[in-house]
C-alpha cells in the first residue's frame, strides 16, 4: 500500500521534443550583419549648427556658462547705418577704445561738476525760502517795536500803551518820586533792585503792566506805596515797579527801550 506523503518518489515527469515532417509556409530569414551607428560626442563648449532652410538660417548656440540660444534670422534684412550718429574718433580703425574714452572724460566730468553745483544752489533755495516761511511776518514785525512821543505823557502820569499784546506803563515821575524811591533799603525789598537799575533816565519809568502774581493788570497811581495795584489779589508796587506788599514774587519786568533822541521813546 502506498502512502499519498510518498507518492511523489514513484512520479516521475519527462518532457521530449518530437520533430515532425511538416515544412515551414515560408522560408526563415537570415538576419545580416548589424550596422551601429555611433552617437557624436558633442564637446562641452558652444557650438553651432547651421542649415538652410526656406525662411532663412537657424543658429543654435550652448554651453555650459551660456544659456541655449536659437535664433532664425531671415537673409533680406539690412543692417542700419549709424555712422553719422557716431563720433570721428570711435569709427578710426587706428585708434584705441581707451584714447577715444580719455578725450571724452572731459566732457562727462564737467557735466557733473555743473549738475552738482547747480543742485547745491537749488537745494540752498529750497532750504533758505522753508526757513523765510517760517518766520515772523512783516505785520508782526511791524508790532514788534512801538515808538512813543515823551511830550504827550505830563509829569506825574502814567500813561498805558498796548505792545505785543500786552499792556505797557510808561511813567513819568517827578522828583518827589525818584528821591522817595533811591531812599528805600533795598535789604527789605521782596526782589532787591536798586532804583536806577530799573530806569535808564530817573523821570521815566518803562514797565510791562502785568502782575507777577497770576498775570492780572494793576490799576496805575493807586496802592498804599503811590505806584500800581492789583486788585485781583491785593499786591501793591511802588513807582518804581517793585513789589512791596501782596503775594506777587517779583517785580514788574522792565522791557527792551532805548531813547533815540530827547522826545523819543522806542521800546522792543
Amino acid at each position: 500500500m502506498i502512502k499519498p506523503g510518498n507518492i511523489s518518489q514513484f512520479l516521475k515527469a519527462t518532457s521530449q521534443a518530437v520533430s515532425s515532417n511538416a515544412k515551414p509556409l515560408a522560408p526563415v530569414a537570415v538576419l545580416p550583419k548589424r550596422q551601429i551607428t555611433k552617437t557624436p560626442i558633442l564637446l562641452l563648449t558652444s557650438y553651432s549648427m547651421s542649415q538652410r532652410t526656406p525662411t532663412g538660417r537657424i543658429s543654435i548656440s550652448s554651453g555650459p556658462t551660456t544659456p541655449t540660444q536659437v535664433r532664425f534670422a531671415h537673409t533680406d534684412i539690412t543692417v542700419p547705418d549709424f555712422s553719422e550718429y557716431r563720433k570721428d574718433e570711435v569709427q578710426k580703425p587706428n585708434v584705441r577704445t581707451s584714447e577715444s574714452v580719455d578725450s571724452r572724460k572731459n566732457f562727462t566730468y564737467l557735466m557733473v561738476g555743473a549738475s552738482t553745483v547747480g543742485g547745491a544752489y537749488a537745494s540752498k533755495a529750497l532750504v533758505t525760502q522753508f526757513i523765510t516761511s517760517m518766520s515772523a511776518s512783516a505785520d508782526v514785525l511791524a508790532l514788534a517795536k512801538i515808538e512813543i512821543k515823551l511830550a504827550d505823557i505830563p509829569e506825574g502820569k502814567s500813561v498805558t500803551f498796548k505792545w505785543r499784546g500786552k499792556p505797557l506803563f510808561i511813567r513819568h515821575r517827578t522828583a518827589e518820586e525818584i528821591d522817595s524811591e533811591r531812599g528805600v533799603a533795598v535789604g527789605s525789598l521782596r526782589d532787591p533792585q536798586h532804583d536806577h537799575e530799573r530806569t535808564q533816565r530817573p523821570e521815566w519809568l518803562v514797565v510791562l503792566g502785568v502782575c507777577t502774581h497770576l498775570g492780572c493788570v494793576p490799576i496805575a497811581n493807586a496802592g498804599d506805596f503811590g505806584g500800581y495795584y492789583c486788585p485781583c489779589h491785593g499786591s501793591h508796587y511802588d513807582a518804581s515797579g517793585r513789589i512791596r506788599k501782596g503775594p506777587a514774587p517779583l517785580n514788574l519786568e522792565v522791557p527792551t527801550y532805548v531813547f533815540p533822541d530827547e522826545g523819543t521813546l522806542i521800546v522792543g
